[in-house]
């Protein structure tokens, strides 16, 4: 009997073992500590350009593949529809009027690499906490979050500021300036009224001169000397503005030194691969961070020669087709390096495609699927909605799909609780960690309200009603699109944020996204029986989001966003910057 007995128990254990291995559960997180972290965000991609996300025409099996070994979010929104102020609630975990990063007025970015305007010092990143907690950090990439703030190398919004050890790549933006070859992209609207300015000063002067001259007019030598210092001035302003744009704000920098000024276009893809991939290698050996921020697929849409010319859709696809391969580079490093099932890999777009962005019958810029709208447009949906994917194997379900509301502001509590550090106690975090929504372990995210801003202008507010499943949005105001009825602001080129160019409503337009995902077909009362209740319980806690708010300095002002000679990195002697030192 006894031996029977032994014969059974030992049949129940090895049953037990083989139904255990057989079953391949994931890796409970409490036995994981501090994963390698890989943050990979495009610029300006569209939802639409993105194989998982429905698009059948541009290649992407990079990025597909990360959500077959991962997770897809398909409701993942950015906190703006711009890359400065998203940027900032991504490195926060906050709204960016909360860090001053977001504008009062038609400076919706930052515009010159000089200007005194950036992430705010006393801003936390997850970068920050990340490196307290024994991180290597890195950035390869994008920054725009600002430099400088009161002389040339205080770099008090540079990234080496804010948590990251390494920084390689643009302090500012790709823009079309940066391309020799292509037409002058930065702020067309300003030369224009800096030119009139300059032929009315210059026009006065000249009258000025002739009439003292031939007596008609007496006017004091010295009054002509400041007519004339102003023409000279404002002269200058014009035609820096498009002859030095390119050597002030297209520079490539390696933490705080300028290494090409101007930047060498040619080569700028292969050096961010370079640099990323060189990260992983030498911090192999203890937990990293690496924020990859491409440029692409920003204008001027740098590709290089191997990439043009192969997709459908000409060089906006070619450009997001070589991103993919970027990524997948960048993937094949972790893999050789043996570090998948320590890494947690996310990837994103700042924001939507720029529909407006064409040059003829080019289109340059990016494709929001079902969505409408697009970047600078705060509240409709392809301005917001953007690619959300996570993989790591053993840890996350491969294949998952997750449809509720997510934030880009939530990879700052996630990314900080999973290196094991404390989120700051002394200020409103609007982000939520996503690691429970992720390995299921609960049904709905803890978003219940989101809220879309157009610089400091509330434009729409997201309910979750998890009871229900709904997802109700009220939009207060909308851009006016020009030609009506086209979808965009394309007589604009952005869509603005107040005044003429847009429509305030009351009451707000509803839509249901669970039903109606392209908001197609407002609500109205007589068409939904819970439209007043929705309207209510929106309005309620707009009170309660306002009073959360406090008063901090603007980042974007006017004075902030203009560009100060004092400020700008210069490699060399101002104001003859130039130089080629990874060339050298």
């Amino acid at each position: 009997a006894s031996f029977l007995l032994l014969c059974f128990r030992t049949s129940l254990v090895t049953s037990l073992i083989f139904v255990l291995l057989l079953q391949l559960p994931l890796t409970p997180l409490s036995i994981i500590t501090q994963p390698n972290i890989v943050l990979l965000m495009a610029d300006d991609l569209g939802i639409g350009d993105v194989g998982c996300y429905g698009n059948d025409t541009i290649r992407t099996p990079n990025i597909d593949r990360l959500a077959k070994e991962g997770v897809k979010l398909t409701q993942h929104i950015a906190a703006a529809p711009l890359c400065t102020p998203s940027r900032a609630a991504f490195l926060t975990g906050r709204y960016p009027l909360r860090s001053g990063m977001d504008a009062i007025n038609n400076y919706r970015v930052i515009f010159w690499n000089g200007g005194s305007g950036g992430l705010p010092s006393n801003e936390t990143t997850f970068a920050k906490i990340l490196q307290q907690q024994g991180y290597s950090t890195g950035l390869i990439g994008k920054w725009h979050q600002g430099v400088n703030c009161e002389s040339r190398n205080d770099h008090c919004h540079h990234p080496l500021n804010h948590g990251f050890d390494y920084f390689y790549g643009m302090p500012f933006t790709l823009i079309s300036d940066c391309q020799p070859t292509e037409t002058p992209e930065m702020d067309r609207v300003f030369r224009r009224k800096l030119w009139l300015s300059t032929q009315m000063i210059v026009l006065f002067t000249l009258t000025a001169a002739l009439g003292r001259l031939t007596g008609l007019i007496s006017v004091h030598w010295k009054t002509l000397t400041c007519l004339a210092g102003f023409s000279v001035l404002f002269f200058i302003s014009w035609f820096s503005s498009y002859g030095f744009v390119r050597y002030w704000n297209c520079i490539m920098m390696r933490n705080h030194e300028v290494t090409e000024q101007p930047m060498v276009t040619d080569r700028t893809t292969s050096l961010i691969l370079r640099e990323s991939i060189s990260f992983i290698e030498r911090n192999k050996h203890k937990p990293f961070l690496l924020f990859l921020s491409f440029l692409h697929s920003h204008t001027p849409l740098l590709t290089t020669a191997k990439f043009l010319g192969r997709s459908r859709h000409g060089l906006y696809g070619d450009n997001v087709e070589e991103m993919d391969w970027m990524v997948g580079q960048v993937l094949d490093a972790i893999d050789k390096e043996g570090l998948k099932n320590t890494t947690l890999v996310y990837f994103a777009s700042d924001h939507g495609g720029w529909l407006e962005r064409q040059e003829g019958k080019r289109q340059l810029g990016g494709w929001n699927g079902i969505y409408r709208g697009g970047k600078a447009m705060g509240g409709w949906e392809g301005g917001i909605r953007v690619p959300g994917i996570f993989r790591w194997p053993g840890v996350l379900a491969a294949g998952a799909v997750i449809n509720e509301p997510t934030s880009l502001m939530d990879i700052y509590p996630t990314v900080v609780r999973l290196a094991g550090g404390v989120l700051p106690p002394d200020r409103v975090i609007d982000g939520r960690d996503l690691m429970p929504l992720l390995r299921g372990t609960v049904k709905h995210s803890e978003h219940e309200f989101l809220f879309h801003y157009c610089g400091i202008h509330l434009h729409a507010v997201r309910w979750h009603q998890k009871d229900s499943g709904a997802v109700w949005k009220a939009h207060y105001v909308t851009p006016v699109f020009q030609p009506l009825g086209a979808g965009a602001c394309y007589d604009r080129g952005f869509c603005p944020c107040f005044g003429e160019g847009v429509t305030h409503h009351d009451p707000p337009l509803l839509f249901d996204l669970s039903r109606d995902p392209s908001e197609a077909k407002p609500l109205s009362a007589d068409t939904e029986p819970l439209f007043d209740t929705v309207i209510h319980k929106i309005g309620r806690a707009i009170e309660e989001h306002r009073r959360t708010l406090t008063p901090v300095p603007e980042q974007l002002s006017l004075y902030n966003v203009v560009w100060k000679p004092w400020l700008q990195p210069c490699c060399g002697t101002f104001p003859f910057c130039w130089c080629d030192k990874e060339g050298d």
